[in-house]
């Protein structure tokens, strides 16, 4: 016979769980931080629902990503945001209220990075001295520094050693095979 019934695809459809608060946090009583940041054009920003203000809030699939501010309004502010369709990528801009948005911390390891290459290069300007390319790149972590472990502080000086042993495959021995 099949279904019944149709399932709703409107607007909020299967958004139970993402617009909802968490337990002891139900209520419409934001910080007055919310209100009072000061966003400008270029800014990078999370767009996070918040699901006590119903106005100004975004389309589901724009919650969570992160944007960059292209205009900013009296309680709204205009959000770019990548959306990949098949093989295409489409800048989207949205307008989100101020309750739906929060400052992205994406870019502070880019931006700390640039400080610290801009003190570096002043200071061999200063010496006269060239900067090595090689200190103005990342680097990736590198391994940890060897160690001794001690093991006289161990629980009652009890050290259980492990001992690897080597894998043998045997197939199973099924009782109706064995005569």
């Amino acid at each position: 016979m099949g279904a019944t019934h149709q399932r709703s695809t409107g607007y909020r459809s299967g958004t139970r769980d993402l617009f909802s608060k968490r337990f002891r946090t139900k209520g419409y009583n934001p910080n007055v931080t919310t209100f009072m940041r000061t966003y400008r054009v270029g800014d990078m920003v999370d767009v996070i629902a918040n699901p006590a203000q119903q106005k100004g809030m975004p389309h589901k699939f724009y919650h969570g990503r992160t944007g960059k501010i292209w205009n900013v309004n009296k309680r709204a502010i205009g959000v770019e945001i990548n959306k990949v369709h098949r093989q295409r990528q489409i800048v989207k801009r949205i307008h989100v209220r101020v309750e739906h948005v929060k400052p992205s911390r994406s870019m502070l390891g880019h931006l700390d990075r640039i400080k610290s290459n801009e003190a570096l290069k002043a200071e061999a300007k200063a010496s006269g001295v060239k900067c090595p390319a090689s200190a103005l790149k990342r680097a990736s972590k590198s391994a940890r520094e060897g160690f001794t472990l001690d093991l006289g502080k161990c629980f009652e000086e009890k050290v259980h050693l492990l001992k690897p042993e080597p894998y043998v495959f045997r197939p199973l021995e099924k009782a109706y095979l064995v005569r």
